[in-house]
């Protein structure tokens, strides 16, 4: 089990696109989005606050 080739790939997105049809793709990819973007954003404000002070002066 190693890297995913080119083969690999284009099967699994096929099943993707024959699951959820071609109109709910972007859909999916946005709310994915914007979850990375929500995650992203809670762990920076997690940050210690000695490690802010530190950003900040740089």
């Amino acid at each position: 089990m190693g890297r995913l080739g080119l083969t690999e790939i284009l099967v699994i997105v096929g099943i993707v696109i024959l699951l959820f049809g071609g109109k709910k793709i972007p859909e999916l990819m946005k709310g994915l989005g914007s979850g990375i973007k929500e995650f992203k954003n809670a762990a920076k404000d997690d940050q210690p606050a000695t490690s802010k002070k530190e950003d900040e002066t740089k």
